[in-house]
C-alpha cells in the first residue's frame, strides 16, 4: 500500500520525468582537483588539461588546492595556475581549496593573512561573470545581491535539466581556528553560503530540474555528521544538505576533494529510518600523488542522472 507521502513523492518524480524527457539533452564533463602538488605534477597538469580536451565536454571543474600544503601562496602560482586553466579548450569552473587561502598562515607557507590571499583568489580567478578557459561559461555568482556580496568564488549554472553549485567550503575545517570563537570572515561566508544553496534548491524545484550537483573543496566529513560529530565548521551546511534534499524529488551529488580518496558513494542517512538517502550521492575526486579526471555524464531522462567513469593516471598518456 502506497503512504500519502510516497504518492506525493511519486507525483514528484513523474513531473520531473515529464519535465526533462522534454527538454533536457545529455552531457558531459569532467571533475579534478588536488592537484598539482609537485613539480612534476605541474608538469602534467596541462597534459591532463589536453587529455580532457580530447573529450566531448561541455565544461570541466577542479574541485580546489591548485598547490601544496607546504609551499608558499604567491601571486606568481596563482598566476601560473591561472593561465594552465585558461589554456583549457573547455570552459572551466574553479572553487577555491584551502592549501590557497586557508592555511597560508603557515610559516612554510609564507605567512600570509589568509583573508588577504582569498581577497587575491577572488582578483585573479573570479574578476567576472564568465568561467576561466578558452571558451567561456556564463555564471551566475554571488557577486552582488541585497542580502549578500562580495561572493564571486559562489557560482551557477544550468545545463541539461540540471543545476551546477560552486560553494567555498574549504578544508582545515572550513577556515574555523577556534571553534569557540569563530571569525567574522567564517561567520559570514557561512550565512552567504547557507542562502547560496537555499537559492539553488529553490531554483531547482521551482523549474522542476532533474538533478542538483554541489562542489565544494572540503571533505565535510558525511559519515561523522550522521552520529552529530561532524568538525564544527561542516555541521551546519551537512544539516542543511539533509534537509534540502530530503525535500527534493531529483537526484544531488556532492563533489568534493581534501582527502585525496577516489570514492563514490552514499554515505548520508535519513535520520527517521538511519538508511541512505537515496537520492544523495557524495563523489570524491583523486588527488595528489594518484592523479587523473572522472568523466562525468548526466542524463535528465534517466532514473539516476548521474553516471561517472574513472580516468586515473596513465603513465603512457604522459
Amino acid at each position: 500500500m502506497i503512504s500519502s507521502i510516497q504518492s506525493r513523492h511519486l507525483c514528484a518524480v513523474l513531473l520531473f520525468g515529464a519535465f526533462t524527457l522534454a527538454q533536457a539533452e545529455p552531457f558531459s564533463f569532467g571533475l579534478f582537483g588536488d592537484m598539482p602538488y609537485s613539480d612534476a605534477e605541474r608538469a602534467r597538469l596541462p597534459k591532463l588539461i589536453e587529455e580532457m580536451d580530447g573529450e566531448d565536454l561541455s565544461f570541466v571543474v577542479h574541485d580546489g588546492d591548485i598547490k601544496n600544503g607546504h609551499s608558499r601562496c604567491t601571486d606568481e602560482t596563482f598566476l601560473d595556475i591561472r593561465a594552465v586553466f585558461n589554456a583549457s579548450s573547455h570552459p572551466l569552473i574553479y572553487v577555491p581549496g584551502d592549501n590557497e587561502w586557508t592555511d597560508c598562515h603557515r610559516k612554510n607557507n609564507g605567512g600570509y593573512d589568509p583573508v588577504e590571499r582569498l581577497q587575491k583568489l577572488r582578483e585573479l580567478f573570479f574578476r567576472d561573470d564568465q568561467s576561466l578557459g578558452q571558451r567561456k561559461l556564463r555564471l551566475s555568482n554571488q557577486r552582488h545581491g541585497k542580502q549578500f556580496s562580495g561572493y564571486p568564488e559562489n557560482s551557477r549554472w544550468e545545463q541539461g535539466g540540471v543545476l551546477f553549485v560552486g560553494l567555498n567550503v574549504p578544508g582545515s575545517n572550513n577556515a574555523i581556528v577556534n571553534p569557540r570563537k569563530p571569525s567574522a570572515e567564517y561567520l559570514q561566508r557561512a550565512r552567504a553560503n547557507r542562502a547560496w544553496l537555499a537559492q539553488a534548491y529553490a531554483r531547482a524545484r521551482e523549474a522542476r530540474l532533474a538533478g542538483i550537483m554541489i562542489v565544494i573543496q572540503a571533505n565535510p566529513q558525511l559519515r561523522a555528521a550522521n552520529a552529530g560529530h561532524a568538525p564544527p565548521g561542516y555541521q551546519e551546511l551537512i544539516e542543511q544538505l539533509r534537509a534540502e534534499t530530503m525535500n527534493y524529488a531529483g537526484q544531488v551529488v556532492l563533489v568534493h576533494g581534501d582527502t585525496h580518496n577516489f570514492r563514490i558513494d552514499q554515505p548520508l542517512l535519513d535520520p527517521r529510518t538511519r538508511e541512505p538517502l537515496k537520492n544523495f550521492t557524495r563523489v570524491e575526486t583523486f588527488g595528489s600523488p594518484i592523479i587523473g579526471w572522472i568523466k562525468a555524464n548526466a542524463d535528465a531522462s534517466t532514473p539516476q542522472v548521474f553516471r561517472f567513469e574513472a580516468r586515473p593516471y596513465q603513465p603512457a598518456q604522459w
